[in-house]
């Protein structure tokens, strides 16, 4: 074809509260809740952590663990997560790692392990799930953030409430709730398995993270057990308002440096490339509205686990080298999201997916093809666009063009750089 869209990059404005100080932040919200009523000398304390790549994780996680030391507790850290990590407790342990929550720098042990305790039956009729170290544990507290789920709608989506479901409910657990969300909904299921745990499993109080759209910690809160139901509802308020989100609400092909488990348990927000509800199309009242969208790698901290890549229509031909097909799936199937692991068209090169690619979005010649080009869902803040969007960009308060009009910089293999580079 050879004719292509010249794009500009933009930089997005967004609302942006930060917690400067994160380790005293965490030991202020902790100190309010006077945990030393309740926790004893030399008890101990399961502090978890879970999959997702955390702005300040590592950070946040320590801090926990030395307040809880300043109360004479013990801690420890359990990995809380369902299928990631391969499903192992070696694979989760490493997925941890990975974000710097080691033994070292939290000061503390991790037990990493897949067994679980059957609490009770839930009033639907099947099994909860809980680690069976943190079952162990005096105490548990919960470390989570808050933000829109990537499949499922409600007052409360993820958060401390889905991580007592699913991250302390392990792989077992999370295989039985996914299957029964289906059957009733996620906000019946949560809610029943979460108040099944806060009666039976010692949760000691939560810290919800909000981030801002710039992926930096927007307000780190600790919460008693009592007001998890209640303030996780406004929290979710806060973390949709502040959440990254693309600056149009048309876009015929979006490509994408990377996804991966540590972006989004989709492997991409749905919530940002709008297909929360379906693969491969918004629902009429969902935005933005994406045709086409071509993944060009994954990231190093998702270990090869590809779950997301069924919603793009194209994607590079090395993904399927660097997919790790068994974790993908288990962790698809898991989800109740089979579709999440199937295969788009794959080409070795930049320039053969956008000459596939291009073609199919309508009666709109290549050249003037609405694109845009970013490098992962949690990171917006800037954005390479075609110049079909240019008029409206320099109309707008919100956006500033910092890179003016220009081809794309496509290499003589007929690859695009890493997107961090390509201005």
């Amino acid at each position: 074809m050879g004719e292509y869209p010249q794009i500009f990059r933009v930089r997005q404005t967004f609302e942006a509260p930060r917690v400067l100080d994160v380790a005293a932040e965490v030991e202020r919200q902790l100190a309010r809740l006077e945990l030393q009523r309740q926790l004893q000398p030399g008890q101990s304390v399961a502090v978890t952590a879970g999959s997702r790549g955390i702005a300040n994780i590592a950070l946040i996680i320590r801090a926990i663990c030395q307040h809880v030391r300043r109360l004479g507790g013990e801690p420890f850290i359990v990995p809380a997560m369902g299928s990631h990590g391969g499903g192992t407790a070696e694979g989760q342990r490493k997925v941890i790692e990975s974000y710097g929550v080691t033994e070292q720098f939290c000061g503390c042990p991790i037990r990493s392990s897949l067994e679980t305790v059957i609490v009770c039956q839930a009033a639907e009729g099947f099994p909860v799930h809980f680690d069976r170290q943190a079952w162990e544990a005096d105490h548990v507290i919960v470390c989570g953030r808050v933000k829109p789920h990537t499949g499922f709608v409600g007052d409360i989506e993820s958060g401390l409430m889905k991580m007592m479901l699913i991250g302390l409910g392990k792989h077992e657990g999370a295989k039985i709730y996914h299957r029964a969300i289906l059957n009733y909904s996620f906000g019946q299921i949560l809610r029943s398995v979460a108040r099944e745990v806060l009666a039976k499993c010692r949760i000691l109080a939560g810290v919800a993270i909000v981030e801002n759209g710039y992926d930096q910690t927007a307000l780190i809160e600790a919460v008693p057990p009592d007001q998890f139901e209640t303030r996780e509802k406004e929290l979710l308020l806060l973390a949709r308002q502040w959440m990254p989100k693309l600056p149009f609400a048309e876009v015929d092909l979006l490509l994408i440096d990377e996804i991966g488990k540590n972006i989004s348990g989709s492997g991409m927000d749905t919530n940002v490339v709008g297909r929360k509800y379906n693969d491969h199309k918004a629902a009429d009242d969902e935005y933005p509205k994406v045709k086409r969208i071509a993944i060009r790698g994954l990231t190093a901290d998702t270990h090869g686990n590809a779950t997301g890549l069924g919603m793009a229509e194209f994607c590079r031909s090395q993904i399927l080298q660097q997919m790790d097909v068994e974790a993908t799936r288990i962790n698809a199937l898991t989800g109740g999201h089979p579709t999440a692991a199937m295969l788009p068209l794959d080409y070795p090169t930049d320039r053969q997916i956008l000459d596939a690619a291009l073609p199919t979005i309508g009666l709109a010649d290549p050249p003037d093809a609405r694109l845009l080009w970013i490098h992962n869902t949690l990171d917006v803040a800037e954005v390479e666009c075609s110049l079909a969007y240019l008029e409206e960009a320099r109309r707008r308060s919100d956006l500033e063009v910092v890179v003016p009009p220009r081809p794309l910089p496509m290499d003589t293999a007929g690859n695009l750089p890493a997107f961090r580079s390509a201005h």
